[in-house]
């Protein structure tokens, strides 16, 4: 327990800087659409996927799947953050068209790039 606690721990610091940099340099072009948020959750169930599927294969121990999966990619992606983004944008007017895009945009490409991760995972299963 003690171990998953520290690889979580440490996982989530490290995914929460990543995201953090994310927004850092992508702030900029986020007036519109929040990009820097999208951005991160997009890589975070891209690498999700990744390491779920090399998990199953058995190209990551456990710790390590921990470690990414709960940890990096639990503290790098933000559900909180995309739904308050989806209300603010939703909030001003005019932009409700652009909300709905926001949101589905975040489900569909989130659950394609996840998909993308599992695949390029299979590839290490045939190698």
């Amino acid at each position: 327990m003690t171990t998953a606690s520290v690889l979580v721990f440490v996982g989530g610091g490290a995914g929460a800087v990543v995201r953090e940099l994310l927004v850092l340099a992508l702030g900029r072009y986020s007036a519109a659409f929040p990009v820097d948020i999208f951005a991160a959750n997009m890589l975070a169930s891209f690498l999700l996927g990744l390491v779920f599927g090399l998990h199953q294969v058995r190209r990551t121990s456990d710790n390590v799947a921990l470690l990414i999966s709960t940890g990096f990619c639990g503290g790098m992606s933000t559900f909180s953050t995309f739904a308050f983004g989806a209300y603010s944008e939703m909030a001003s007017p005019g932009e409700f068209g652009l909300s709905l895009l926001y949101v589905i945009a975040s489900l569909v490409m989130g659950y394609g790039v996840t998909l993308l991760g599992l695949q390029t995972a299979a590839q290490f299963r045939r190698a």
